[in-house]
C-alpha cells in the first residue's frame, strides 16, 4: 500500500501573511502543518508505522500543503538501512514540494567513508556501519582487517548503493526553515543567528544547544540526542526517542496555529 497519499491529494492555498502576523511567536509557527520524524537507524517496520498514523491524521484532519520532513539518521545500528533509504528517496522523488529528508551525521559519516575510506573508515564503522554493511550484503571485516579492507568494502557499498541514492544523499540539506520554525539534525549553536549556523554544528550539535534558551522567538526541531520522552519546550522540539532500541519512532505534528502534538509507534519506554 502507497501510504500518504492523503497527504498530497488535496492543496489548499498557503496561509495568508496577515494571519500568520497575528500568531503569538511564542510558539513553533510554520507556514504550512509540518510532521516531523525522528531517527529512524534503520528501523523499517517503524517507519512505515508511523506514516500509517501520519497518512490517518492528515485524511481525517483538513489541513493546508502538509509537509513530512526527516530528521536524518535513516541509517546505521537497526537491520533495515539499505530498505529504509530505498523508501525515503521515493518519497522524496515522488512528492518533492511536500517531503525533505534532511541529512544526518550518520549519512554524513558513510559518504565521507565512500569518498576517503583508509581515512574515514575507523569513526563510521564504530557507530553502526556493520548493520549498514550487512542491509547490503556486505559483511564487515574483523577489525585487525579493517585498513586492508576498507577500499575494496567502500567499492562495494558504493556498487550496491546505486548512483541515484548517493546522488540524492550527497544533495540533502541540513536544515530547513519555516515560519519560526528550523529544522535540523542536531540542533544550532544559541549563540549565533540561524543564518549564520555552521554545518558541521547541524551535523554534530553543540555543547550549549540543550541548556542555553533562545530569546528571539524561534523554534527547533531536532533528533541526533535521545530522550526518554519527546519534549516541546523551551524554544526546542527533541524527538528522537531510541527507535532502533526503544521501539518508539516518534513524529511531532506542528500546526500552524502553534499546536504540537506527538505521533508514536509505542509508549517510550527507557533504553536498555
Amino acid at each position: 500500500m502507497n501510504f500518504l497519499n492523503s497527504l498530497f491529494k488535496k492543496k489548499k492555498p498557503p496561509v495568508e501573511k496577515e494571519e500568520l502576523e497575528q500568531r503569538s511567536l511564542a510558539r513553533p509557527s510554520p507556514e504550512s502543518p509540518h510532521f516531523i520524524v525522528g531517527d529512524i537507524h534503520g528501523s523499517l517496520e517503524l517507519l512505515e508505522h508511523i506514516l500509517e498514523q501520519i497518512d490517518h491524521v492528515i485524511g481525517s484532519i483538513e489541513m493546508r500543503d502538509p509537509k513530512l520532513v526527516f530528521v536524518g539518521d535513516y541509517i546505521d545500528r537497526g537491520p533495515a538501512s539499505a530498505a529504509v533509504l530505498t523508501r525515503l528517496y521515493e518519497l522524496s522523488t515522488e512528492f518533492p514540494d511536500n517531503v525533505t529528508c534532511i541529512l544526518g551525521n550518520h549519512e554524513q559519516m558513510m559518504l565521507d567513508f565512500i569518498e576517503a575510506p583508509e581515512a574515514r573508515y575507523a569513526r563510521w564503522y564504530r557507530n553502526g556501519a556493520a548493520q549498514t554493511l550487512a542491509s547490503f550484503g556486505i559483511d564487515l571485516s574483523v577489525e585487525d582487517q579493517w585498513a586492508d579492507q576498507a577500499n575494496a568494502t567502500a567499492m562495494a557499498l558504493r556498487a550496491s548503493l546505486g548512483e541515484p541514492i548517493e546522488s540524492w544523499l550527497r544533495s540533502l540539506p541540513t536544515s530547513i526553515t519555516s515560519g519560526n520554525l528550523m529544522v535540523t539534525h542536531a540542533g544550532i549553536d544559541p549563540g549565533r543567528a540561524l543564518d549564520d549556523q555552521s554545518p558541521r554544528i547541524l551535523l554534530w550539535g553543540h555543547p550549549e544547544f540543550l541548556i542555553r534558551v533562545r530569546n528571539d522567538n524561534n523554534w527547533i526541531a531536532h533528533g541526533h540526542t535521545i530522550v526518554e520522552n519527546a519534549t516541546c519546550a523551551d524554544g526546542r522540539i527533541s524527538i528522537d526517542t531510541g527507535a532502533y532500541r526503544t521501539g518508539c519512532l516518534t513524529a511531532a505534528a506542528i500546526l500552524p496555529d502553534g499546536t504540537v502534538e506527538f505521533l508514536q509507534t509505542t509508549e517510550p519506554r527507557p533504553p536498555e
